[in-house]
This record gives structure tokens, C-alpha cells and sequence, in this order.
């Protein structure tokens, strides 16, 4: 079995990169990067995503699954105008050259995991959303939606699932340790209103959650990629307090987040979506950790 990882070298595509190789798998992780190292215990190969098949495609013929997981992070500097569209295109052209790649091979794939996030439903307050639910309107909203009809575009040569991601929980990686700071020093709490909804899930689940797509021939379209139990920014904040024995309640206004991170203040921080994984369910998906506590409390050994 071979997977093809565009993103490999990243957070989640080293975790999913270690599962596969752990189940048995061939893994190759696309890479921009010169001379980055192995994937995990799999291998890297050099690629462009321009939105051309370049010499990286003979990779994905034959493959048993390609999974997406690259672009420009959402979080990683302030929105300008040029970041934003480095967000949208760097996402867009990496997903138009696996389909292209997946079209043009002898062998197609078994299937393409194409990446996406919760972000395409936009705010939505504490409305329960699910896969069957539109897009928002906003620039996040925009980018989902454009991401994954350029996956759909593989439709024609394989199984295409675009798994809709929620923040994914980690000790050392992704969204969390960004958070800790101002806890481990008594001044964590909420953002904002704290009433926004923060779908979440625990990195393990998230893999699983993926192996499990690769493996499901029924598993098709969207999925959101989130724990049952979406939580308010407000029970985050203090079921995180309570977990590592710090307090929680110095509110971060929602203006200072804004003009100390500008747009994606709102976007990242102040709103949110009340996703749950209903068709993942449907599918038979098992949650190691459905409640945020029990995650917590699992990476931090408690």
C-alpha cells in the first residue's frame, strides 16, 4: 500500500505519516521544502504545486490513497492582502495538481483525502451545523468552498473525500501550545464574548478519523473532522484552567485581539461553528475522546 502526503513534513501529515507507516504503508510525502527530511519513516519527494503534474505524479499512479494536506497556515503572520491570497491559491494550486496527477495516472488512486476545515461553514453562533449545511460568506468560508471544488474535480477518476477540520488538540504541536502561555502565568481565560463555539478534536482522533476514510469505500464528500462535542470558548478556557491546576478568568477583550491581530482575529478567535461529525458517526467512526476534558486531560497526563 502506498499513500501519497502532500504536506507530509507538516503537523498533521507527520502524525497521520507515522500511523500509516506503523499500519503497514508505503508513505511519500510531497514536499516543497529542499532537503527536508523523511516523513515519519517514509520518504520525501521534491514538488511544485502550481497547479501542473510535475515529475513528483509518477508517485501518485498506482497509489492506493493521496491525502492533501498542504497550504499556507492560516495563523502563521497577519492578513494582508497578499497572505490572504497565499492562503487561498497556495491551497487551490496544490489541490489542482494531485487532481491533475490523479487524472493523468495509468492507476488512479483508491481514493483522494483533500483537506478542507470547519471554517467553510462561517459563524454560525451555537447553531448545530453539519456536513448537509451551506458555506458562510466569509474569506475563510471563500477558501474552503474553492479548495474543495477543486478536489471534487477527481471525482470523475476516484473516491474523494474532503475532510472538514476542526482545531486539532496537541501537546507539543498545533493550536495549543499557543494557548498556554498566558495560563502557566495565571492570566488565561476566555476571548472575547466567550460565547463562540470552538469545535475541536484530540490529534489521535484525527488520524484515526483519516485511516478510517482511506480504509471506508463508503466514506465520500465531506466529513467534519470534529470531536461530538463542540464546546464555548468559555468551557474551553476553563476545563483547560481546571486540567493543568491554573486559573481561567482574565477575559481577553475582543478589540485588543483585534488590533493585535487585525481580520483574522474574528475569523481565528472571537467566532466559530457548533460542528459535529454526523456523517462520520453515521459511518461508524468511534471517538477515543468525545469530551474535551478527556482529552485534555490525556495529553497532559492527568
Amino acid at each position: 500500500m502506498r499513500t501519497i502526503i502532500a504536506g507530509g513534513t507538516g503537523f498533521l501529515g507527520r502524525a497521520l505519516a507515522r500511523a500509516l507507516v506503523t499500519a503497514g504503508h508505503d508513505v511519500v510525502g510531497l514536499t516543497r521544502g529542499a532537503g527536508r527530511g523523511p516523513t515519519s519513516g517514509g520518504r520525501t519527494v521534491s514538488w511544485t504545486p502550481d497547479g501542473q503534474a510535475g515529475p513528483w505524479a509518477s508517485e501518485v499512479d498506482g497509489a492506493t490513497a493521496v491525502v492533501n494536506l498542504a497550504g499556507e497556515s492560516i495563523a502563521g503572520r497577519r492578513w494582508s492582502a497578499a497572505q490572504k491570497r497565499s492562503i487561498h491559491d497556495s491551497r487551490v494550486l496544490a489541490t489542482r495538481s494531485l487532481v491533475e496527477a490523479i487524472r493523468k495516472a495509468r492507476q488512479a488512486p483508491q481514493v483522494f483525502v483533500s483537506g478542507s476545515a470547519v471554517g467553510y461553514y462561517g459563524p454560525r453562533g451555537d447553531e448545530v451545523v453539519n456536513e448537509a449545511n451551506a458555506p458562510g460568506a466569509d474569506f475563510l468560508s471563500r477558501v474552503a468552498v474553492d479548495w474543495e471544488a477543486e478536489a471534487r474535480a477527481a471525482e470523475s477518476a476516484t473516491r474523494v473525500v474532503t475532510v472538514r477540520t476542526g482545531i486539532v488538540l496537541d501537546r507539543n504541536e498545533g493550536a495549543l501550545p499557543q494557548m498556554l502561555p498566558p495560563f502557566w502565568f495565571g492570566a488565561g481565560g476566555p476571548v472575547g464574548s466567550g460565547r463562540q463555539y470552538w469545535p475541536w478534536i484530540h490529534l489521535q482522533d484525527w488520524v484515526d478519523l483519516v485511516h478510517f476514510v482511506i480504509q471506508t469505500p463508503a466514506a465520500a464528500g465531506p466529513l467534519n473532522a470534529t470531536a461530538p462535542t463542540p464546546v464555548t470558548n468559555a468551557e474551553f478556557a476553563s476545563t483547560l484552567g481546571r486540567t493543568i491546576g491554573r486559573p481561567a478568568f482574565m477575559r481577553a477583550p475582543g478589540f485588543a485581539l483585534k488590533l493585535l491581530l487585525g481580520e483574522m482575529a474574528g475569523p481565528l478567535l472571537l467566532s466559530g461553528q457548533r460542528a459535529v461529525p454526523a456523517k462520520a458517526e453515521a459511518l461508524g467512526v468511534t471517538f477515543t475522546y468525545r469530551r474535551l476534558e478527556e482529552a485534555l486531560r490525556a495529553i497532559f497526563n492527568r
